[in-house]
């Protein structure tokens, strides 16, 4: 029985992911096809099409599992502004040249399949980091929950892809600060409140 006979579900799977990121790496996504990952897998090309029916889906499976293994998360530190700041920086530091070159390489097949970054978020499910943020900073008496709308919650994460793709580098602490200070929180802070100060100026 050969090794590819053997590995089988799971491990088969895990097989193929490791090669698409392989070969995004190393080609990028133009220069990715089914035909180079079944090889480097060790597997066949129709095995790839019964699991993944486009390059675009086997590339999106191989951008979830990548993301979460190096998932995200904010501890409370009392403060909604802190949290969004560490956030961005997550997010930020996550992103690296090779992820955010193969999202902005695969926008026209995106738009051709009808499909968005959004679809690859949700699949991740990090979505309700912001969310669970806010929810701490209306118990803390910070935020206004009646003025947050799906909209406004997404904002600082979504501000925060796009200055990523479109500058394919790193956010600086000043875009960060921007994202926070001068467009989220004068959304959310209640009037009588003010953005807190302090370690994360």
């Amino acid at each position: 029985m050969t090794d590819a006979q053997r590995r089988r579900g799971a491990t088969l799977d895990e097989a193929i992911l490791d090669a698409t990121w392989a070969e995004l790496t190393e080609k990028g996504y133009a220069e990715t096809t089914l035909e180079a990952v079944a090889k480097r897998a060790g597997t066949s090309r129709p095995v790839l099409h019964r699991r993944w029916a486009t390059r675009r889906e086997l590339v999106m499976a191989a951008l979830a599992r990548h993301i979460a293994r190096n998932p995200i998360s904010v501890a409370d530190q009392g403060s909604v502004r802190l949290e969004t700041i560490a956030l961005l920086q997550s997010l930020s530091q996550r992103a690296q040249p090779d992820l955010l070159k193969t999202l902005f390489a695969m926008r026209d097949d995106l738009l051709e399949s009808n499909s968005s970054l959004a679809d690859l978020a949700n699949r991740i499910g990090e979505e309700g980091l912001m969310s669970a943020i806010l929810a701490r900073g209306a118990e803390r008496g910070e935020v206004d929950p009646s003025r947050i709308t799906t909209r406004i919650a997404s904002l600082p994460v979504e501000l925060a892809r796009h200055d990523l793709l479109m500058k394919l580098e790193p956010l600086s602490r000043a875009s960060i600060l921007e994202i926070v200070d001068d467009v989220f929180l004068p959304l959310v802070v209640l009037k009588s409140g003010a953005p807190t100060t302090g370690c994360g100026s």
